[in-house]
């Protein structure tokens, strides 16, 4: 166990205290003076909670979590199922779970628990080659199902960050080119034309994503993306005045607790999934690049343990996770730049929340545990069987 100690990775170690020191900076900042003040201080606790859950399970065989995955997997679904029928509202969706005065998101966990799964189920198939009838297609419903469940919950951000998943381990579990360029084609002809329909016959798709569908929370999210010349000044708020704070940040910026749009309560939940926007406008592009600089350094890292890893288990995992982040960083930045559209995806490791920071750090301490974990030997736990 000592030695196993002395190999835990310290610029890891380093980048999420890093990360933890801006996420406590920013969210003091947003919230002083203020009905939410003392955020900073729960913060401390969940990075605190989160720490021991990285540790522990950087200590922890990742083999044995991927062992049990299709079990583990099965009880998740469970969970986001009681979501739907006791679930709580907040920010128009049905996303949260109240257990003795406690919330949390258990979309948020599921992302992990979709990546234990594929990655269990990708070992068990061992091919060189995936084919799309026998492994690609019931690959793709493992992630559909739980997709399905969420996107009815009004929760898109999770609900897309599932597609992310699968695609990236579908990616290094070797799918013909033939069939990734012609998913890409179909992934983009049906987004292009979403788009198209949405802006040009604006009406008659909101008109069907609202009574139809019953998604009318899905239009306020897209009209200040698409067409924010129609959205309503309520819709378009956020984005709109984080935009303008972003960009007033300049070079080096207004200066900590001296940003005009963050410190005068333009922008809602600030210290949620727009944090960004503090950081942009009161460091500025420097204090927003070194942001992303410890970003990429968390993932290079990764990355290396993938490629030292001697277990095929260890690598797809650490590729999932990858692409969780990838997309949680690029869908939160990009939808207060006006790239994407606002979906609710918080900044990882800086946005305020307990199940993020948890769930961040468990993701971690995983990809921990394959560095620590993965170089024994070229050793494959057996799986429970499952036939397709």
């Amino acid at each position: 166990m000592l030695q196993r100690i002395k190999k835990i990775d310290g610029v890891i170690v380093i980048v999420l205290l890093m990360l933890m020191a801006v996420s406590i900076l920013a969210i003091y900042s947003v919230t002083h003076g203020r009905a939410e003040q003392g955020m900073h201080m729960q913060m401390i606790q969940y990075y605190a909670a989160g720490f021991i859950v990285f540790f522990g399970l950087s200590l922890f065989d990742y083999r044995l979590l991927v062992r049990y995955a299709v079990y583990i997997y099965i009880a998740g679904i469970g969970v986001l199922v009681m979501v739907s029928l006791f679930g709580t509202v907040k920010y128009g969706a049905r996303a949260w779970l109240e257990v003795g005065g406690f919330s949390f998101q258990p979309a948020e966990l599921f992302k992990l628990i979709l990546i234990l799964a594929l990655a269990a189920l990708l070992v068990r198939l061992n091919r060189s080659q995936l084919r799309f009838w026998r492994e690609v297609v019931p690959l793709s419903m493992v992630a559909l199902l739980p997709f399905c469940i969420v996107i009815v919950q009004n929760d898109m951000g999770n609900a897309l960050s599932f597609m992310v998943i699968l695609v990236g381990l579908l990616w290094i579990g070797r799918i013909k080119l033939s069939h990734a360029l012609i998913g890409l084609a179909v992934a983009g002809g049906l987004l292009g034309g979403f788009v198209y329909s949405y802006i040009n016959y604006h009406e008659q798709t909101t008109n069907f994503l609202s009574a139809t569908v019953g998604r009318e929370h899905f239009i306020k999210r897209f009209d200040p993306w698409l067409v924010p010349e129609r959205a309503s000044s309520d819709d378009s708020y956020q984005t709109r005045n984080a935009r303008i704070a972003i960009g007033s940040g300049g070079l080096l910026g207004e200066g900590y607790l001296k940003g005009n749009s963050v410190q005068s309560n333009k922008i809602p939940v600030l210290y949620s999934d727009a944090i960004f926007a503090q950081i942009a406008e009161e460091f500025g592009f420097v204090g927003a690049a070194v942001l992303l600089l410890l970003f990429f350094v968390l993932i290079h890292r990764m990355i290396l343990f993938a490629l030292e890893c001697k277990d095929r288990a260890g690598p797809f995992l650490i590729i999932g996770i990858v692409a969780m982040l990838l997309y949680q960083i690029l869908e939160n930045i990009g939808a207060y730049i006006g790239l994407m559209p606002l979906t609710g995806i918080t900044l990882p490791f800086i946005s305020y929340g307990g199940t993020s920071i948890l769930i961040n750090m468990a993701s971690m301490g995983i990809a921990m545990s394959v560095h620590l974990y993965g170089q024994d030997v070229e050793e494959d736990l057996p799986v429970p069987a499952l036939h397709f």
